[in-house]
């Protein structure tokens, strides 16, 4: 059994965790749609006692242009405390893809977390070269280095997309992961159980695919990604792939149980082609096979034509495009994300085979524009995106981009960026919008924000090899 680790963000068990002191720092991605200006990895200030609470304090612009910094995420985790391959980790850097440039930087948290500082880009051709892939995605510190999936692969290749690994250390690329894909040929989100040994993956699409906004004719045409695939972990051999019906299109978020015990997770699916309704599915172990099972279906809402965009005029609705969720520590809440309809939900998952919904709370969207309660005469553009949970499940963050090209087809007056906080109630379930707790739009340089990760962890950035 490990000893107590030099890095005290990283937490032998999800209890440990979730008694941790409270974050007082957020990191988010930060894009220029225009690609004019560099991108930015944000720093915000989180503590209620700070004088700047609320603000963002500090701008580290990548590079170079035209990245489009999208999902991110830490060099080591919790469960490197079970794996010799770490030396004394730390969770200490953070690595930025660029969805559209394929680079990949390195930024050093310390000795100034408030100021992190670049200390190595690692190039589109690296990647390409050494494992086959293009179009970084989404991270994760993993048993054997850090796995960074992929939505394309060398030279410009479609695909199939995949998953490249990288040294924990060095952050050189290694190799590509798969060792038998079988069928998978689509990719989007890595992540595992540990325990068990399983790796699962899930399906968005193509660099084509996407890169444009949505494609009509491929959605219509069940064309995008509808599947997950069960990998074993530790030699990446495809085991076994589950269809949720070609009608379920856009395979996005999985959220594993954090009780490192169990073999159960959610995933998010963005719309089904018949009827606009966006779901969660349940996936677990059944005997020697995993299943799958939908847990929740949040349907399409009825609008006038003259206030849907030109995207979504033939359909007469706004879909709830549920394109993140989040799953908290103690396995008891899960939270949905409806960037269409603009609207947060809170689940409790004490039975994960049968969530309860117990609250929501409106912001944006697509017909809506649901204000923040610190400026009631403000319509919100975008919707709540991407959400972060704090360690202990009180806290939740919400970005409102999705993709550039994404937020230009369902919001085309433009997105003025935000971050909003909400707390929770994690005894009987309950949400209320923090109005301390706003920046937006030139608070953030006019950049679009996605993701969020926490200063010493939080609910999507680690895995536990302990009870």
């Amino acid at each position: 059994m490990s000893e107590t680790p030099a890095d005290r963000s990283l937490y032998r068990t999800p209890a440990d965790a979730i008694a941790a002191p409270p974050e007082k720092l957020a990191y988010v991605a930060g894009f220029d749609r225009t690609a004019r200006r560099p991108d930015a990895l944000i720093t915000v200030d989180t503590d209620p006692e700070s004088a700047s609470y609320g603000r963002a304090v500090n701008f580290t612009d990548m590079p170079g242009l035209g990245d489009e910094l999208h999902h991110f995420g830490w060099n080591a985790c919790s469960s490197a405390l079970a794996h010799a391959c770490h030396q004394n980790p730390e969770r200490r850097y953070l690595l930025l893809p660029g969805l559209r440039s394929s680079r990949l930087h390195v930024l050093d948290t310390r000795p100034d977390p408030v100021r992190p500082r670049l200390v190595k880009t690692i190039s589109a051709e690296e990647l390409a070269a050494k494992a086959g892939y293009s179009r970084p995605h989404t991270l994760h510190c993993g048993p054997d280095g850090v796995f960074l999936s992929c939505l394309g692969g060398a030279g410009g290749a479609e695909g199939p997309g995949g998953v490249a690994l990288l040294d924990h250390t060095t952050f050189e690329v290694l190799r590509a992961w798969e060792s038998d894909r079988g069928p998978q040929h689509l990719a989007y989100d890595v992540w595992w159980h540990l325990h068990a040994g399983i790796g699962i993956t899930s399906e968005w699409g193509t660099p084509s695919m996407i890169d444009d906004g949505v494609v009509p004719e491929l959605l219509l045409g069940r064309g995008y990604g509808h599947a997950l695939h069960f990998w074993e972990l530790d030699s990446g051999r495809h085991l076994q792939r589950i269809d949720l019906g070609d009608e379920h299109q856009m395979v996005l978020e999985l959220r594993p149980a954090h009780d490192p015990e169990q073999q159960w997770g959610f995933v998010g699916v963005v719309t089904n082609v018949l009827d606009l309704a966006a779901s969660v599915w349940l996936w677990y172990r059944d005997g020697t096979r995993f299943a799958v099972r939908k847990v929740i279906e949040v349907p399409a809402e009825p609008a006038k034509t003259e206030n849907l965009p030109p995207a979504l005029q033939p359909f007469g609705a706004v879909p709830p495009l549920v394109t993140d969720i989040n799953l908290s520590v103690d396995d008891r809440w899960l939270y949905v994300s409806a960037w269409g309809t603009g609207e947060l939900l809170q689940y409790d998952v004490a039975d994960p085979f049968n969530p309860r919904l117990t609250a929501s709370v409106r912001l944006g969207g697509v017909t809506d524009r649901s204000p923040h309660p610190s400026a009631p005469g403000t319509p919100l553009t975008g919707g709540p995106q991407m959400v972060e949970l704090s360690r202990d499940g009180k806290r939740l963050y919400l970005t409102n981009s999705l993709y550039g090209s994404w937020d230009d087809q369902f919001y085309p007056d433009g997105i003025d960026p935000w971050m909003i906080k909400l707390d929770a109630d994690t005894d009987a379930g309950g949400l209320t919008v923090d109005p301390r707790f706003f920046p937006h739009g030139e608070d953030f340089r006019g950049l679009r924000v996605h993701q969020t990760h926490l200063h010493g962890g939080d609910a999507s950035s680690d895995s536990y090899c302990f009870r």
